[in-house]
């Protein structure tokens, strides 16, 4: 039992800091959504989940470290793995892609949701209400009724104009 003593502790230090760290990542990022009306709380959770995966990942390569796994076999058979994924998300680089501008958009669009927009595209121009931003896509909704789901990744690409913004959503907060 006192053999692994050392290594009960520092898995128990390693959970407890990486349970510390989700609660105060899940307060830092609804304190700054609480001064920004448009933030959803599906939103916030699909952030907060990102974070978890991190998070998670990087408790269990220290893990690894603390109780001394041998790492040549770690790395072969990690290394064949990676590899597998590798090629997976380079065959499916845009869903990464939009991931990571779902989480830009999130955090520093300068619309949000109510707004009507118009993104400004040489071979088809939308204008429409910006309805919902999610982690792969945003939902936008023409006058005509017309809904349409743009990647994120384009979006944050694009030009985007502000033609009205939805005062009722900035009142109340």
């Amino acid at each position: 039992m006192w053999t692994y003593l050392p290594q009960i502790i520092g898995t128990a230090v390693t959970i407890a800091i990486i349970a510390v760290l989700k609660v105060l990542i899940r307060r830092i990022i609804k304190r700054y959504t609480a001064s920004n009306s448009q933030r959803t709380e599906v939103r916030v959770n699909q952030v907060v989940r990102i974070f978890n995966i991190f998070f998670n990942l990087s408790a269990i390569v220290i893990l690894i470290i603390v109780w001394g796994v041998d790492t040549r076999n770690l790395i072969l058979v990690l290394s064949s793995v990676l590899a597998v994924i590798g090629v997976a998300l380079f065959a499916q680089w845009s869903m990464l892609s939009n991931i990571t501008a779902g989480v830009i958009i999130f955090f520093s669009a300068p619309y949000k949701i109510g707004d009507y927009i118009s993104i400004i595209d040489k071979d088809t121009p939308i204008e429409a209400m910006v309805e919902g931003v999610y982690t792969f896509y945003t939902h936008l909704r023409t006058k005509d009724g017309i809904k349409y789901v743009y990647p994120n990744s384009l979006l944050l690409q694009k030009a985007v104009t502000i033609l009205k913004e939805d005062n009722h959503q900035n009142s109340e907060s």
